[in-house]
């Protein structure tokens, strides 16, 4: 931790220059531990690799470095330039920093500044060279690490790992906001664990509720990835030579969603709402207008509906006669977040789902 701090201190031009020849920052984002956020970010930097772009991977979890197992670069030294740059290690082609290279099988004890510092040395401080794509795996949460990635990097966009959980669900909305909040757009959603496939009857069996579909979209208004299912040793060292066509699907998506971002204008709608409606209205003139409480009872957030039974938790019929939004945030061009006088606040409402209310 000492050799990376004095990197960082020796030769700031060196760092901040150390972006400036990568073209596009993902950052690989859960917002809640346990999903298989690590997994998918190394499936994703190893596929775009074998398809010949020059690709980074920043293990930016430093409480629980994951990325040096999932490699098999366990007890891997950091290396230095002569100029203090950390040198990546390469695998197959992907460029790859962990502070586990520096940590080894000692724990991180670390206070909120240190941690923050060390996040950006780790990205700022690495010799990238020429890169297509940077992606970040981010430490689970919506704090100050996560803060200060999204506010110290150019990112391009964000893709969010989640299970149907409700816990994951929840923190989703969170990841949404905090992302949205720092005007970095979500390229989608990955739905891990999502499902297995019987060896018997060969059907897919939704573990955590739901079936095939659209069921997370309909929820955030965002396009799905990816739905991955539980596969035997998926989360354990990684086949670095075998592709996976799941995998595959996902960064084709990924890259469309990519290049969709940068081509489309942001066209946010005019939003004005009172003690009885709110009214939405688009640059090219379409109209939308919903009674308050119409949209409150439909609220398909994970504390109003119950993903795995399906059944509605809120009770229309208990709402405040007087409901209505305290605040209403516009997020991107898929859907706008409320926080209702009642003290609701985890609600996404996509614009599709307003349109057909509307």
């Amino acid at each position: 931790m000492r050799k990376l701090e004095h990197a960082h201190n020796h030769n700031t031009r060196a760092a901040s220059d150390a972006l400036k020849k990568v073209r596009s920052i993902i950052a690989i984002s859960s917002c809640k531990g346990g999903v298989g956020k690590s997994t998918v970010a190394v499936h994703f930097a190893l596929e775009l690799s074998r398809r010949g772009y020059k690709v980074g991977l920043v293990d930016a979890d430093l409480h629980g470095p994951s990325i040096p197992t999932l490699l098999n670069l366990n007890n891997q030294p950091a290396k230095l330039t002569a100029n203090q740059q950390l040198i990546p290690h390469v695998v197959n082609g992907l460029k790859v920093v962990s502070f586990g290279f520096l940590l080894g099988d000692a724990p991180a004890v670390m206070r909120g500044p240190l941690v923050t510092r060390y996040i950006q040395q780790l990205i700022h401080a690495t010799e990238w060279g020429e890169l297509d794509y940077l992606l970040i795996d981010m430490p689970p949460g919506t704090g100050d690490i996560q803060l200060t990635i999204t506010q110290s990097v150019p990112l391009s966009g964000a893709a969010i790992v989640t299970t149907r959980q409700n816990l994951s669900l929840i923190d989703v909305q969170r990841g949404i906001l905090m992302f949205e909040k720092v005007s970095v757009p979500i390229l989608g959603i990955i739905e891990n664990m999502s499902y297995f496939v019987c060896d018997q009857c060969q059907k897919k069996h939704f573990i955590f509720g739901g079936s095939e579909g659209g069921k997370l979209q309909q929820r955030f208004g965002l396009d799905i990835l990816a739905e991955i299912p539980l596969l035997p040793g998926l989360a354990q060292t990684i086949d670095i030579t075998a592709p996976n066509k799941i995998f595959a699907e996902g960064i084709d998506r990924l890259l469309s969603a990519l290049e969709k971002q940068q081509q489309t204008r942001k066209e946010i709608p005019k939003i004005e709402f009172d003690e009885n409606e709110i009214r939405l209205q688009w640059p090219d003139g379409e109209k939308a207008v919903i009674a308050n409480s119409r949209l409150r009872a439909n609220c398909q957030c994970a504390v109003c509906v119950d993903e795995i039974k399906g059944r509605r938790l809120f009770d229309p019929a208990k709402m405040r006669p007087d409901i209505a939004p305290k605040e209403i945030t516009a997020l991107g061009n898929y859907a706008i977040g409320i926080i209702w006088n009642d003290g609701h606040s985890s609600g996404i409402y996509s614009y599709k789902l307003i349109r057909d209310l509307a």
